[in-house]
């Protein structure tokens, strides 16, 4: 019986495929398209780390509540957990002017990019969280949304969606 004979190149093709296929699997290294669905009250589907220029998309699946995705480009300075963050409401607000990006995604649809357009270009820390206050008519926020010239509308009194853990923290790199 005759002994299969493999060619030294042969084996270094195979190599080289086996490569291809490791990162065609993990991913490539370069900016990528997140989809992200929000439900009540978490992120799902928002990686710990990405490429600086990757883009978010949110889709909604609460069939209630409103959700955004709020991502607020953290100063290299700054270093508290997020969890330290949310904890401090007058801290955090003196982030708002620094937003990079605002997707609103009404009940059981997909988001709508409100401020940037869902790409994170610089690297850096990003605190993401839903401001939305628990409980508030979909209908009227967004309503009062289009006609705000500044910021969110102060529309109902619950507590924001980041009080009830929407909140996460991510890492955009080079």
């Amino acid at each position: 019986m005759r002994q299969a004979h493999t060619h030294p190149r042969s084996i270094r093709h195979l190599s080289l495929v086996f490569v291809a296929i490791v990162v065609a699997a993990c991913g490539s290294a370069g900016p990528q398209e997140y989809a992200v669905t929000a439900t009540d009250f978490a992120f799902d589907g928002l990686p710990s780390t990405m490429a600086a220029g990757s883009t978010i998309t949110l889709s909604n699946e609460s069939s209630v509540e409103l959700h955004e995705f709020v991502a607020i480009p953290l100063p290299d300075s700054e270093t508290r957990t997020a969890e330290e963050i949310i904890g401090d409401p007058e801290g955090l607000r003196a982030y708002f002017p620094t937003v990079e990006a605002v997707i609103i995604a009404p009940p059981e649809s997909d988001g709508m990019a409100v401020v940037g357009t869902g790409e994170l270009s610089t690297a850096g820390r990003y605190l993401i969280i839903c401001a939305i206050p628990t409980g508030v008519n979909p209908d009227e926020y967004l309503a009062a949304s289009a006609e705000s010239e500044e910021g969110p509308p102060d529309v109902g009194d619950g507590p924001p969606h980041f009080v009830h853990g929407m909140w996460a923290e991510i890492t955009v790199e080079n």
